[in-house]
């Protein structure tokens, strides 16, 4: 019998609550992971932390347990596979993907062995797709299943890289395979995610409108999953404000939600309501380098007389970035470089890299606004032809691929 753990807000046995394992799995994909700090790979025996406003109070006491075990004896693969659980999933809320690197030094001494316990496939996979790493993620989350088929979390997180990659068939196959397997809730959060992202968004909402008030999940963690989707689905349909409604009521009752305010924040900002947007990036004590870079987009539009600071604040981050000779791309540095203007040739380049490896909405946006204003249209083809396949849409994105159409001439 596995014992019992609290992961992310939920208490209960590590691979049961298969909806909650679906939100955690959910919520990242929504995150990025090009979404927050930046990621490092540690030097082997070594182990940089960040600063955690969780991990210094009382909610850090199973990290530490968990960091002093791994300590004690960093071979030993269940305290090993433990902390890089704790840190990965503390990464994941925080949105500050750092954490990551500490899960991956956790893992080193099995990092490339072929045959491992369910939980370090597991565990593997999730820190190798944080790393960019989806091929191999996806072939220890094939791994895990077929050792433990009844494992919900990992047909949740192999679902999520699989809409991330746009292998849709692949998806699909797993949603139902969720929903037989793990019952109705699941099946729905599930279906509905797939509705928006492939042209269904009117369909979607009413979804997640009866999903929030489930009884049984009302946790922090199922709360912030359905709340952005809600939003997102919101978004897609055509109806911004009522996502930013249901994003600013989450964080009066859940105000560290990083992956809501952020969505709220990039919302706002698209549609004109600058003022609000700078408010919600700069209403936390450490804002990641998403919400920075959210914050100046904001200023620069007011002229607000905090935009010199802001600027120096994410220059300095993303020249930190280049001196560590960072090879993965972070989405707030192509907004930076595109939507603030800072280097527009770099933007595009790192747009192209990135759609090569994932394809999400704020991507295709990305790439698109990158090959129009470096008059390069041809090299945003790509997302047309991922709009017509997958069949998403939402009236940003419409729009720009109207603007990409006539620049091309069709």
């Amino acid at each position: 019998m596995k014992p019992t753990v609290e992961i992310a807000g939920y208490r209960g046995k590590p691979y049961g609550r298969a909806a909650t394992a679906l939100f955690i799995a959910l919520t990242f994909s929504a995150i990025g992971p090009l979404q927050a700090q930046p990621r490092f790979a540690p030097e082997p025996g070594r182990v940089v932390l960040p600063v955690s406003i969780q991990a210094a109070g009382g909610a850090g006491s199973s990290l530490r347990d968990a960091e002093r075990a791994w300590r004690a004896d960093p071979q030993r693969q269940e305290t090993a596979f433990r902390y890089a659980r704790e840190v990965f999933v503390l990464g994941l809320r925080e949105g500050d993907l750092r954490w990551y690197g500490a899960a991956r030094a956790a893992l080193q001494p099995w990092w490339t062995v072929r045959e491992l316990p369910a939980e370090g496939h597991f565990m593997r996979a999730l820190v190798r797709q944080g790393f960019h790493d989806f091929e191999g993620g996806i072939a220890d989350l094939g791994a895990t299943i077929a050792l433990e088929p009844q494992r919900a979390e990992a047909w949740s997180w192999r679902f999520s890289l699989h809409l991330l990659t746009s292998r849709l068939d692949e998806a699909r196959a797993d949603c139902t395979a969720l929903g037989q397997r793990f019952g109705a809730v699941e099946g729905q959060a599930c279906q509905a995610t797939l509705q928006y992202r492939t042209g269904q968004a009117a369909a979607a909402v009413p979804v997640f409108g009866q999903l929030v008030q489930q009884p049984d999940l009302q946790g922090p963690l199922a709360q912030d999953w359905l709340r952005y989707h809600q939003g997102m689905a919101l978004v897609a349909a055509g109806r911004p404000q009522e996502a930013a409604q249901v994003w600013q009521q989450h964080l009066q009752r859940y105000p560290g939600s990083h992956l809501v305010r952020l969505s709220l924040a990039e919302t706002l900002n698209a549609q004109g309501q600058h003022a609000q947007a700078l408010q919600a990036s700069l209403a936390t004590q450490q804002p990641t380098d998403a919400l920075l870079v959210q914050a100046l987009l904001a200023a620069s539009a007011l002229r607000d007389p905090r935009m010199a600071d802001l600027q120096a604040q994410v220059s300095q981050r993303m020249d930190a970035q280049a001196l560590r000779n960072e090879a993965l791309i972070e989405r707030p540095q192509m907004m930076y470089y595109v939507r603030h203007r800072a280097d527009l040739p770099r933007g595009l380049a790192l747009a192209r890299q990135s759609w090569a490896e994932q394809q999400e909405p704020a991507d295709a946006a990305l790439l698109i606004e990158a090959a129009l204003a470096n008059d390069k249209p041809d090299d945003a083809k790509p997302v047309l032809a991922w709009m017509e396949r997958t069949g998403y849409t939402d009236p940003t994105l419409a729009a720009l691929a109207r603007t990409l159409q006539t620049r091309l001439g069709r």
